[in-house]
């Protein structure tokens, strides 16, 4: 799957924790397994533990929970096309504050 990082991406994941940082790399595996599946078929369902849904007000966006648990861990997306295929855009990373500009 390919995949865009925006700035404000890359600045919030620099803000995480390195403990932070390896519950979102554990989190992406899973999430990748389920993007590829989605791109083959979009009604595929997402893994439950990623709790992928909209973000309320924000049309196109996508949220993924990475962390349930202290600290609260939020990743948002979009689907772009990169060279013609199917890929990921990563917005932002963090807690609840990402929802203020996802």
């Amino acid at each position: 799957m390919k995949y865009a990082v925006l700035a404000a991406f890359k600045a919030d994941y620099k803000r995480l924790s390195p403990s932070e940082q390896v519950l979102f790399k554990s989190a992406l595996r899973v999430f990748i397994e389920a993007c590829d599946r989605y791109a083959v078929d979009p009604s595929s369902a997402w893994p439950a533990s990623l709790r992928v849904k909209g973000v309320e007000n924000a049309p196109g966006v996508l949220e993924m929970t990475w962390s349930f648990s202290g600290p609260d861990g939020r990743a948002t997306f979009a689907w772009i096309q990169v060279e013609g295929q199917l890929a990921v855009c990563w917005r932002r990373i963090g807690g609840h504050e990402v929802f203020k500009k996802p």
